[in-house]
């Protein structure tokens, strides 16, 4: 039995929460390794609903779940959602929960700098969350990020404090800021330490643990490949690394650890927020595709774009993510339209592509070519096997593989988690 990498492979919100969960099932361990609380997972089991941000979807289940030193940690978020998923029944202690002792602090000021930032670009703005992430990974990758670590050692806090605001004063008086001490971040920390220490371990110690002893490890990626900081459709991306070979630096592993690599996507295409999207719909079927699916961000709210499968980014995705077989979710969105359509390439100014070209100019005007496929009037919805299927249904799959060049391992038929088809278990390829 191998460890399992999932990660996104389009622009995020492809159903990963669902699929986690379903893995998770089979995992002893689970571990988030980059991105913060601008990621959004939900997980139906029943009649409940989990909306889960920084906790590893591994808590619905009880399993370890580890918080890796990749990801940027707001602890006031993280003792909220904490508290909610309490308030429904999940059980979570320093047993079940892990915060790596070298991941960054998300802090107050940080959410102040994301959020003026934004205000000030106005029609340039690049659509973030506004919960402080890319200004976290800022200080980090700056080195004056504040360290879980360093919650315990006031003197050196101290230290690291003042050399962070030597930072963000000048920052914080550009934009019309409120200044900030010293002593307000040393009492804000004081006051949330006590609850969030308990959780702070090395996480890369006991996940090492784990793996020598032979347990199995699901790596849990947030947002997608296409947001990627270096692979996704820049600036209009996330602040960190979305793809697969994030595994080993995240959360203090060997590249080999992350083991068989699944890349989830929709059957057709969303995007969140501002940026390129080719396949983008304006029309009915748009309109369709996002009240069928319920198409709104899980942290933000916000209506999602919707558009046609896109295999040329897709197919981008799982090259550059190493991507060795797709969950393909959400197929009984598709039912009932009459002839659905997929994107092979693009042109431009004359010429063709088979890829998305890197300069942001480029990606805005590229034009989608398009093959169209027949549709199925049948259900899909809950469907637990191939058979199942209506014929054109099973076609569109097998297209969508033979387009993006990797193989569909599960199927996502509803959001219940039962409702999964699957073609080979990826726990033991």
């Amino acid at each position: 039995m191998g460890n399992v990498t999932v990660i996104g492979g389009q622009w995020g919100d492809e159903g990963k929460g669902k699929v986690i969960d379903w893995l998770a099932d089979r995992a002893d361990v689970v571990v988030r390794f980059q991105g913060g609380n601008n990621a959004g997972h939900t997980i139906v089991v029943g009649d409940r609903t989990y909306k889960l941000s920084l906790l590893p979807s591994g808590v619905v289940q009880g399993k370890l779940s580890i918080i890796g030193n990749g990801v940027v940690v707001d602890p006031w978020s993280l003792m909220d959602e904490i508290g909610r998923a309490r308030a429904q029944g999940l059980t979570i202690t320093p047993d079940v929960l892990v915060v790596a002792d070298n991941a960054t602090v998300i802090l107050p000021l940080h959410r102040d700098l994301d959020q003026a930032r934004e205000a000030r670009a106005g029609a340039g703005r690049i659509g973030t969350t506004g919960r402080g992430i890319g200004p976290a990974y800022e200080d980090k990758v700056g080195r004056r990020a504040i360290r879980f670590a360093d919650l315990a050692d006031r003197e050196a806090l101290e230290t690291k404090i003042e050399r962070l605001l030597a930072h963000h004063g000048a920052l914080r008086a550009g934009l019309g800021l409120t200044p900030v001490t010293p002593a307000d971040i040393l009492a804000q920390l004081a006051e949330i330490t006590p609850q969030v220490a308990p959780f702070v371990k090395p996480a890369w110690r006991i996940l090492g643990d784990q793996i020598r002893a032979g347990r199995r490890v699901l790596f849990e990626g947030a947002q997608a490949t296409l947001l990627d900081v270096d692979h996704g459709t820049y600036p209009y991306v996330t602040s960190s690394n979305t793809v697969a070979g994030q595994v080993a630096a995240g959360s203090g592993v060997g590249p080999q650890a992350g083991g068989y690599v699944l890349g989830i996507v929709k059957a057709y295409t969303t995007r969140v927020g501002e940026g390129p999207f080719p396949t983008e719909l304006h029309d009915e079927i748009g309109a369709r595709l996002g009240d069928r699916g319920h198409e709104f961000g899980t942290v933000t709210g916000r209506p999602r774009r919707c558009g046609w499968f896109d295999a040329a980014l897709v197919r981008q995705s799982i090259r550059v993510g190493g991507v060795q077989g797709i969950v393909l979710t959400k197929l009984d969105v598709l039912d009932g339209i009459e002839t659905l359509k997929i994107c092979t390439g693009y042109t431009l100014d004359g010429r063709s592509f088979d890829y998305l070209p890197a300069g942001l100019r480029d990606q805005a005007r590229l034009v989608p070519v398009y093959e169209e496929i027949e549709g199925w009037t049948d259900s899909t919805e809950g469907a637990r096997s191939w058979k199942d299927l209506p014929g054109a249904a099973v076609k569109y799959v097998r297209r969508i593989e033979e387009l993006v060049g990797a193989p569909v391992a599960l199927l996502s038929t509803s959001p219940q988690r039962d409702d999964i088809i699957m073609m080979r278990d990826p726990f033991l390829d």
